[in-house]
């Protein structure tokens, strides 16, 4: 873990394409260490060995809480990119994601495909996230904690690193290059998940606070907060609404995956927030853990 020292920062963003991150707003955090790059499959191995931990994609799904769905098709899975090989619609999402039956953290491609040790873990829900930063001794981080990491002392710029999308022509982040979704040309290397600290860090001494994999965070989502934020320590609303679910439970998420570009998904840039219901994952989400004590 890294020690992040606490100070005050301008948080959001006065880009018209996010009119949840807005207004900008002072916050100050107190210091705290951060884990310095999102937890893997190793260390949520260890986790589960200990435990006997099972994750929501692993789990049977009743019935009860999927009414008119044939029970038969009722079977633990979870969501995974898969690419058209043709242009579509960018509003019709569900032209790239598939719900894959037994894809899981520990087959992230379903039951064919084995994980990777030192790559983020997957398919984690809020629920399942939650319960790996209790068992550390850990908790995960309020959305304020995690921008002010991300930022590592800058403001004003477009991206957390800088305001150009390749300083010195080099990619700085693991996001989609190409035509989204159909054709990833691959130019920063990775055609999915990227091995942890396969870039280089922030100033804070950070990995992978963009791309990669969306980062759950504490707060619930609602897209009016910052209005009515506190500007010492926020820790989010006292409940969750998104307009587009009025009923569904969410949680903020952050920093983009790798299936963000500038064609889809800018949300890599510096002040934007994700969102996501908190019993559900995907192969472009994990986390990372924060603590007051030192590690």
């Amino acid at each position: 873990m890294v020690w992040i020292k606490g100070g005050e920062f301008a948080m959001g963003t006065d880009d018209p394409s996010f009119a949840d991150a807005q207004p900008i707003h002072r916050v100050k955090v107190n210091g705290f260490w951060m884990d310095e790059h999102e937890v893997t499959n190793a260390e949520f191995e260890r986790f589960v060995k200990a435990t006997g931990y099972q994750t929501v994609a692993e789990r049977t799904l009743d019935p009860k809480d999927f009414p008119g769905v044939d029970p038969k098709a009722l079977v633990p899975g979870s969501a995974v990119f898969t690419p058209p090989d043709h242009a579509v619609p960018l509003n019709q999402p569900l032209a790239w994601w598939t719900y894959m039956a037994g894809a899981n953290w520990q087959h992230p491609f379903g039951p064919a495909s084995q994980n990777q040790a030192n790559e983020p873990v997957v398919h984690v829900s809020y629920t399942d996230a939650e319960a790996y930063a209790k068992w550390a001794g850990k908790r995960l981080p309020t959305e304020a904690e995690w921008e002010y990491a991300a930022r590592a002392g800058q403001t004003g710029q477009k991206y957390y690193w800088g305001n150009e999308l390749k300083p010195r022509g080099k990619w700085v982040a693991n996001i989609f290059q190409g035509e989204f979704p159909q054709n990833n040309s691959l130019e920063d290397g990775f055609k999915g998940i990227a091995p942890v600290k396969s870039f280089p860090p922030n100033a804070f001494g950070l990995y992978d606070m963009d791309g990669n994999v969306w980062e759950w965070c504490s707060d619930f989502y609602r897209p009016d907060y910052y209005a009515q934020s506190p500007s010492v320590n926020p820790k989010g609303p006292a409940d969750s609404y998104d307009p587009d679910e009025p009923g569904t439970v969410k949680r903020v998420q952050r920093g983009g995956s790798f299936l963000c570009s500038d064609q889809y998904c800018i949300r890599y840039r510096a002040g934007s927030r994700g969102k996501g219901e908190i019993n559900s994952g995907s192969n472009n989400l994990g986390f990372r853990c924060v603590s007051d004590k030192a590690p």
